[in-house]
């Protein structure tokens, strides 16, 4: 239970970390909604995940692991790339921070000749409907 101080800041306001601190991988995994054992794996399979290992072997995150961590998981569970689709972005892109975001807005399907508004917009909808569905199933599988 959070208490009050004579500031009226909670213990728990007081007890955040600033952007720029070190996160132990409880942490992370807290944050990013996945178990600490896949952040692990994801160590071992992406070589720009380096967290700074202290005494015992405990993980601190920089600020920039995490937000490298949190497109991985993006891609993987949103956006439904495989990890070696993943690790073929990361080597393209050569930068550990910036994953070049793969652009999804094509040209749009009533903007060719002769291709009925009815049927692009019909066509355009299932493919969103499908879209749904597969985020829809990345996130049972992650259950």
């Amino acid at each position: 239970m959070a208490t009050t101080t004579a500031g009226g800041e909670s213990s728990s306001s007081r007890s955040r970390k600033s952007p720029e601190a070190f996160r132990t991988i409880s942490e992370v995994a807290t944050e990013l909604d996945v178990p600490q054992h896949v952040l692990r794996f994801w160590e071992s399979k992406f070589v720009q995940v380096r967290p700074l290992k202290r005494g015992g072997g405990r993980r601190y995150y920089r600020p920039e692991d995490v937000e490298l961590l949190r497109r991985i998981r993006s891609l993987l569970y949103e956006e439904g790339y495989t990890i070696k689709g993943v690790q073929k972005l990361l080597k393209e892109n050569g930068k550990r921070s910036d994953i070049a975001r793969p652009s999804k807005a094509g040209p749009r399907l009533s903007d060719r000749p002769g291709m009925p508004r009815a049927k692009a917009a019909a066509i355009e909808s299932a493919i969103e409907e499908l879209d749904g569905l597969r985020k829809l199933i990345a996130g049972v599988r992650r259950c």
